[in-house]
């Protein structure tokens, strides 16, 4: 009987041994996805003023598909312009940051099928009625991001003054305080920094110019991770996930 006894709790504690080494094991072998972002883009990714988490469309998206590849997401903030040099160095895995896919980055990095469309347009002042459309920007002082599409654009215009700043805000902040005359961005943070922030003394003017596709961006040396990242996206479209997250930022339906 002593001897039974003292078997049954030895298979015990090893079984527990067991148990808690294959749980360890897996905790270790976790697989992270560093993703770096410029986290001042809202909607698309912007900090949460309660709790800090970084919230927004990509937010939502690239952890989806992190999900769906089995990998926990771990965001990185960093300023639009270092987030191709951070990719080349392998200081992050991919990107998500509202980012237009264009011929030189896409020499650069991989990109994923593109995930949402997008344009540029303009924000004045609200009782600004001189500023009607990109045209009528020749000879003005323009804000932009540095690095954006939107500089780009902006960069063509005869006799504009451009003024790049690091974030999105940071334009916004200086048509307010008179600095430019307008600020050239993505249609859809102009539309979400009017709509969210109060900004009763601004306005959208003007149509949108150029169409523009966002994709996730990933390093030329891994292109098997970009496979997966494509994988993911188109299952996330057939499983209705992807119009969920949709739905939640924009109000509406993405465009089939």
């Amino acid at each position: 009987m002593k001897k039974t006894w003292f078997t049954s709790i030895l298979l015990t504690v090893v079984a527990l041994a067991l148990l808690l080494g294959g749980c360890a094991e897996q905790k270790k072998e976790a697989k992270i996805l560093k993703v770096g972002s410029d986290t001042a883009f809202a909607p698309f990714e912007f900090q949460d003023e309660g709790s800090k988490d970084y919230v927004g469309f990509d937010m939502d998206l690239i952890k989806a598909v992190g999900k769906q590849m089995g990998y926990e997401v771990q965001v990185q903030s960093m300023n639009f312009d270092g987030i191709i040099p951070a990719l080349e160095a392998g200081n992050i895995d991919v990107s998500i940051s509202a980012m237009t896919i264009t011929p030189e980055r896409a020499a650069k990095v991989n990109f994923s099928k593109p995930y949402y469309k997008s344009g540029q347009s303009i924000v004045v002042k609200a009782d600004n009625t001189a500023i009607k459309s990109f045209a009528d920007l020749a000879g003005k002082r323009i804000g932009v991001q540095i690095g954006t599409t939107g500089a780009e654009e902006a960069k063509k215009i005869k006799n504009a003054q451009i003024r790049e700043f690091n974030t999105a805000p940071e334009a916004f902040l200086e048509l307010k305080a008179g600095g430019v005359d307008a600020v050239v961005n993505d249609l859809p943070v102009n539309e979400y920094y009017i709509a969210k922030s109060a900004a009763k003394d601004a306005k959208l003017t003007g149509e949108p110019m150029s169409s523009e596709e966002y994709g996730i961006a990933s390093s030329k040396k891994n292109a098997e991770l970009n496979e997966k990242i494509n994988k993911a996206l188109d299952e996330l479209k057939k499983n209705g996930e992807y119009e969920k997250i949709y739905v939640k930022w924009f109000g509406k339906k993405p465009v089939q």
